[in-house]
């Protein structure tokens, strides 16, 4: 290996690690301000537009994070005491610090998520609690698309709708954890309003594989938007002259979506290799989008780990032998080469 390639770090940690192009850097500099809490920004004003209308909502919130969003939303849908239905694989469940039972006194009812990110309908309909004086409320069902545990997994609109129809049938709200929506439709060939129609509101992140250094938006209809502001506002998450956030998101949506195509397969082509590569096993049949997920069969998994990093690869361990990569914008082919040479070179001769 070369000390050129030594010096370069492929960091295939999360999309979170992307780093805005040029073209984002510029329109933040040049957007027109405002104070965003008296909504007087319209570069906010502008992001949350067309937030609105990709996902086809009647408006939208700018917030900080993911998770904010995700808090902010289900604290617009439930009040203290009330339950939320989601996933035991979920974001909210495993890495949203308990925001929701903390801040906000809402129960969360864990359902068992299958491999391809759903919970299974009859699995949900059986977590509905009955109207007992000994139980709390049910109030809400949230989903993730595409789902992190889950290898990335897109969720299908046929499934989102006939979750959604369960839900009113039952008078239930439905959210969406839309972190990475966008991958989601590009792997499945559809628009994003085609995987948003059906629930209450949305969330998604501009910092993943839009590129964006940081933000949110949350989607719903207008009343909905009107008192997850407040909320936003009772968490510390009111900003001010927000526009130079949004002038980041306003040219990812413009110009990162179509590129996440490449990112997929990017991932599809490092599963395949790593299926390849002896000591080393994964599904690649499961990428689906920009997530993989491999384990190591035999040999020390911190002594792995080392020579992994060691080589400059970057990657996440999710258990004893359980890894995470990530592609995103940055990652190139060569990255990807590069990325199963060191891996291969670290599982040899591991007992």
């Amino acid at each position: 290996m070369s000390a050129e390639d030594i010096v370069r770090i492929v960091d295939l940690r999360s999309d979170t690690v992307t780093l805005p192009p040029p073209a984002m850097r510029e329109a933040a500099l040049r957007a027109p301000l405002g104070d965003d809490v008296y909504g007087e920004d319209p570069t906010v004003r502008t992001l949350e537009e067309q937030a609105a209308e990709i996902t086809g909502k009647e408006a939208a919130l700018l917030v900080t994070s993911g998770t904010m969003g995700n808090l902010v939303a289900v604290l617009t849908h439930c009040g203290r005491g009330d339950e939320v239905i989601l996933g035991d694989q979920s974001h909210t469940f495993l890495y949203e610090v308990g925001g929701i039972s903390a801040l906000g006194g809402v129960h969360p009812h864990p359902v068992h998520n299958e491999p391809d990110g759903t919970m299974p309908l009859r699995e949900i309909e059986a977590a509905i609690r009955p109207e007992n004086v000994h139980f709390p409320r049910t109030r809400l069902i949230c989903l993730e698309n595409t789902h992190n545990r889950c290898w990335g997994a897109p969720l299908k609109p046929e499934y989102t709708c006939a979750v959604a129809k369960l839900a009113r049938a039952r008078g239930l709200a439905v959210h969406l954890d839309g972190a990475r929506i966008f991958n989601a439709a590009i792997a499945l060939g559809v628009e994003v309003r085609e995987l948003t129609c059906d629930v209450d509101s949305v969330t998604f992140c501009l910092s993943k594989g839009l590129a964006a250094p940081v933000g949110s938006v949350i989607c719903g209809e207008r009343e909905f938007v009107a008192e997850a502001r407040r909320i936003r506002k009772m968490v510390g998450g009111g900003m001010r002259q927000a526009g130079i956030i949004a002038a980041y998101g306003i040219v990812a949506l413009q110009t990162m979506v179509e590129r996440l195509a490449g990112d997929h397969e990017n991932a599809k082509l490092l599963a395949r290799g790593i299926a390849n590569i002896d000591g080393l096993s994964t599904e690649p049949e499961r990428v689906q989008t920009n997530i993989v997920y491999f384990e190591l069969e035999r040999g020390d998994p911190e002594e792995f780990y080392r020579r992994v990093r060691a080589g400059g690869i970057l990657f996440h361990r999710m258990g004893e032998r359980k890894f995470r990569l990530v592609t995103h914008y940055g990652i190139t082919r060569p990255d990807i080469d590069r990325a199963l040479a060191v891996l291969a070179d670290a599982a040899k001769g591991l007992v």
